[in-house]
């Protein structure tokens, strides 16, 4: 695999963990370098481990996962901005009050939710005799930069007070559009669109 189309598709890849880390720095408000490191290195992992599971897995158990993997990407985007949305509607919060995206499960089901499309990557790759190691290097190594520019782009928007509470409903609603946006792109919602 051509080392362009590597970088593209890790690109690709990022865009999902890019919007959400966008949403978490707005969540927080004030994001430290610990924070930072822990949703960059989670997002990073899992984008990296999807895919060499997807390759491993390779064409025997692809039409198992095929049929719900969207699925579960959009309910696990869904439950996390549920969240931001009930928490930007209840208005001024505490910083304490505010729940840190950046640890235990919620970081967990945001690397998973964020990952799903790297794991149908990966299967693909497998598919067509790619070997496995240098892309999925390359997509945690994208994944983490993308994750990190975006948790300080959101901090810069959610800092600013009078839009701080917009800011993490337009969070959320971008969570459940890319929610929705991966259900789309698997043919979910043919009956809609």
């Amino acid at each position: 695999m051509e080392m362009i189309n590597t970088l593209a598709l890790a690109v690709a890849l990022a865009m999902d963990a890019f919007a959400v880390s966008i949403a978490s720095g707005v969540s927080l408000r004030s994001v430290s370098a610990r924070q930072t490191f822990r949703l960059a290195w989670h997002f990073g992992l899992f984008q990296a481990m999807m895919p060499v599971i997807g390759w491993s897995a390779g064409l025997t158990i692809r039409s198992r996962i095929e049929a719900y993997d969207h699925w579960v990407a959009f309910v696990l985007l869904a439950f996390v901005a549920q969240g931001m949305l009930r928490s930007a509607f209840k208005g001024e919060k505490e910083e304490s009050d505010s729940k840190d995206p950046t640890r235990g499960m919620t970081m967990v089901l945001l690397s998973v939710a964020t990952s799903i499309d790297a794991l149908a990557v990966g299967l693909s790759l497998s598919m067509i005799s790619v070997s496995i190691w240098t892309p999925a290097l390359i997509i945690g190594l994208v994944a983490g930069a993308f994750t990190t520019a975006g948790m300080h782009l959101g901090k810069m928007i959610g800092s600013m007070v009078q839009l701080s509470r917009w800011a993490e409903m337009a969070g959320g609603v971008v969570l459940l559009a890319i929610g929705v946006n991966i259900l789309r792109e698997h043919g979910a919602l043919a009956f809609f669109f």
